[in-house]
């Protein structure tokens, strides 16, 4: 029984491993610190996995797992990191159409709150409609749309109007921002 609970788990964290990757990468906009709260997700599921096999929507389970383990990452010392490093290690950033834009983009995201930038991974890069998303943080959809628009205001602010729009050739429809990541 033990053997099958491991294989189940291995083939759901195999099928989802890029998928959070990535959300996490969106929303810390480190790779690093994306792969340890992925690791983080992961360790903490497998310890679950009895309970969590048998919820409805085990990828959104997961999924909430991971933001409010970015959410809280503060409190476990991330700050606090010394890298022990006596140089930079050089970035290499994968070549094609709008690297430059995507990397814009990303330092905008990581200087808009926490909570924040939460919101709008979740809802404009994961595609998540506003009561999915307020239910994964655990607070009403009216926090969800407040926190959308102050961070689209503060990214706004940040990179300008035009700039934001831009990164969609459509521009902004229905409200929503298209931004490519």
């Amino acid at each position: 029984m033990q053997a099958e609970l491991e294989q189940e788990y291995v083939e759901f964290v195999t099928a989802r491993l890029a998928r959070m990757q990535r959300i996490a990468y969106l929303l810390c906009g480190d790779a690093h610190r994306a792969d340890d709260l992925v690791q983080q997700t992961f360790t903490t599921l497998y310890v679950q996995w009895r309970r969590v096999r048998a919820v409805e929507y085990p990828d959104a389970y997961v999924r909430t797992m991971l933001v409010r383990a970015f959410l809280s990452e503060k409190r476990l010392a991330w700050s606090s990191r010394v890298d022990l490093t006596d140089s930079v290690p050089e970035r290499i950033t994968p070549e094609g159409p709008g690297v430059e834009d995507r990397a814009v983009l990303r330092d905008a995201l990581s200087r808009v709150p926490k909570r924040q930038r939460a919101v709008l991974v979740l809802r404009f890069l994961c595609d998540l409609p506003v009561d999915e998303v307020a239910e994964l943080l655990g607070c009403s959809p009216g926090t969800v749309k407040s926190q959308t628009s102050h961070g689209l205001a503060a990214l706004r602010r940040l990179l300008g109007a035009e700039t934001l729009a831009a990164w969609d050739p459509r521009g902004v429809k229905g409200g929503r921002v298209v931004a490519p990541v």
